[in-house]
């Protein structure tokens, strides 16, 4: 599994928070809902989205944004217009001073606004949390990621618009699912742009020597590799691929290796009730003494104290 998968297998999309938000001019939102993750398509219209430190984005009509790490942001009608409600994590709405949002700006299953047929529709699918797997992807994006068009051609984007406002058995699943295919759609999209910052990683798995040894990592993490396992793999010399390898991924194959173990073990703890040992065995550990001495290491905190912590909070999360 490479970190786009492991972004998505640890505690992919479960119950995220999904809105339907149309909106008449003038209108302007200060979202504060303290999400590591967030997409913004907006279907209809545009919509300005703007940061403490300046930076404004104009969002038109089939543009999808994705904002990465918590932060604050006032999105718009027009940039510059101040705030007259609040967006507080869960969904919860307030005017700027505190007062609950009447009940009469909902318009049906997960559609709210302040005019049901407002001339801007934007759809939002909130991330409660991420896996520490994926946050090793994360780490290497900017804080925000447009996609101009990208909704022109996305069959899954038109999917999640036809299903956010429906209210049928299983439906929060079906959305959870479709959210975590317009993310991993998006990231590919933005991965292939020229201006992209591609992660090593990502770019090496299409080398011929790289991409083996890469491969191999992500199908048996549990296996005791060397450098010289790893090299067989792509038919090269142990040289070769450590030389490679540090030039594609910025980092030595082994060192890339224990990160990811690493990783995967701290979403098995906190995904899984299996024991210390049995999570050491899954990612190439002799034993939960072993696994535990580097966990602590690397994360500073134990395996125990990451399972008890929340999500939000614990190691990568």
């Amino acid at each position: 599994m490479d970190e786009i998968g492991g972004l998505l297998d640890g505690p992919r999309a479960r119950g995220a928070f999904l809105l339907r938000m149309v909106m008449e001019p003038p209108w302007s939102l200060h979202i504060r809902d303290e999400v590591p993750l967030a997409t913004v398509a907006v279907m209809r219209g545009e919509a300005f989205m703007s940061y403490a430190d300046g930076r404004v984005v104009e969002l038109r009509e089939g543009d999808l944004a994705i904002t990465v790490g918590v932060q604050d942001y006032l999105i718009a009608d027009t940039a510059g217009r101040p705030a007259d409600a609040v967006i507080w994590p869960n969904g919860r709405c307030t005017s700027v001073t505190g007062e609950p949002v009447p009940t009469n700006t909902f318009f049906g299953v997960r559609t709210w606004g302040n005019d049901a047929s407002g001339s801007t529709e934007v759809l939002v699918g909130n991330y409660l949390s991420t896996s520490t797997l994926g946050g090793r992807l994360l780490a290497g994006l900017p804080s925000l990621l447009v996609l101009p068009g990208f909704g022109a051609d996305s069959s899954v984007l038109a999917m999640l618009a036809q299903e956010i406002s429906k209210d049928r058995p299983g439906q929060d699943v079906v959305l959870d699912r479709l959210l975590d295919l317009l993310l991993v759609t998006a990231l590919r999209t933005w991965f292939d742009r020229p201006e992209a910052q591609v992660p090593g990683w990502y770019a090496a798995v299409g080398d011929p020597v790289v991409g083996p040894a890469l491969r191999a990592m992500q199908a048996e993490p549990e296996r005791s590799w060397t450098v010289a396992a790893l090299a067989a793999q792509a038919q090269v010399s142990r040289a070769a691929l450590a030389r490679r390898f540090t030039e594609l991924v910025g980092e030595p194959p082994m060192t890339f290796l224990a990160g990811r173990r690493l990783a995967m073990a701290a979403d098995l703890l906190r995904d899984t009730d299996a024991t210390l040992d049995a999570v050491a065995r899954r990612v190439g550990y002799g034993s939960g003494f072993a696994l535990s001495t580097a966990f602590k290491r690397v994360h500073g905190i134990s395996p125990r104290e990451h399972r008890a912590a929340p999500a939000m909070v614990a190691a990568g999360g």
